[in-house]
């Protein structure tokens, strides 16, 4: 273990596991054989074990490491992005019991830094998902999943540009409209623009979404001249 053979250790330690239950060896087996997981990268059982050490030996000094280390199994453990986001939630969750645990920890900025990391992975895979809808035309579910990314997060370095597309896709989804629904979602048009104008009056999407926005002004000014027109039934 100390020269770092890890899969030499491996079978030596699960062996000593058994034959040192109940004695005062077993936390130091234990730990090793939790550790070798870990050095050999295989995090799926480094993250078992290391949890499994800090549930039997809650009372070891040791048990602060092996929890962060347990986290650290599944922020490895965490894909791109574009994937499954499971494994990173778990990492999350992890850190946070850490943080919960040992809020004075010497590791504590370390287990911080990797929840933003990770939140920032779940941001942006979110901020993905809804931007898909506008690239796949699809503008209602757009409009509804790029809201609710902003609600979401509403401190994002996505929210500029997710803003900006509430304006395209709404006004995309409003020129495609039936009659009876043009009006009103036009009109929801400008309520849009204008608040990411406000928001970021100096955006590099500003003079495109405006362009959104007049458009939309002039079918609102059309529609409504066509229903003052019409006679009532």
């Amino acid at each position: 273990f100390e020269d770092e053979s890890y899969y030499k250790a491996l079978p030596i330690l699960e062996e000593l596991i058994g034959l040192t239950r109940g004695t005062q060896r077993a936390e130091d087996v234990y730990y090793y054989y939790a550790k070798s997981h870990y050095g050999v990268e295989d995090f799926y059982l480094a993250n078992y074990y290391l949890k499994t050490f800090t549930k039997t030996f809650s009372n070891s000094p040791r048990s602060e490491e092996c929890l962060f280390l347990a986290a650290e199994c599944s922020y490895r453990l965490s894909p791109s992005y574009s994937l499954d986001q499971t494994d990173t939630r778990n990492a999350i969750d992890e850190y946070q019991l850490f943080l919960d645990k040992y809020p004075y920890s010497n590791l504590k900025d370390s287990a911080n830094h990797q929840i933003d990391r990770l939140n920032f992975k779940l941001e942006r895979k979110a901020f993905e998902n809804a931007s898909q809808f506008a690239k796949t035309l699809k503008y209602k579910a757009a409009v509804s999943a790029l809201k609710d990314f902003q609600r979401e997060y509403p401190a994002s370095q996505f929210r500029e540009e997710a803003m900006y597309l509430t304006v395209k896709c709404q006004y995309l989804l409003a020129e495609g409209s039936i009659e009876e629904k043009k009006l009103e979602r036009m009109r929801a048009v400008g309520e849009n623009y204008r608040t990411f104008a406000a928001a970021f009056p100096e955006s590099k999407y500003l003079a495109d979404a405006e362009s959104y926005f007049r458009r939309s002004e002039r079918q609102v000014e059309k529609l409504s001249s066509i229903s003052i027109a019409q006679p009532e039934k």
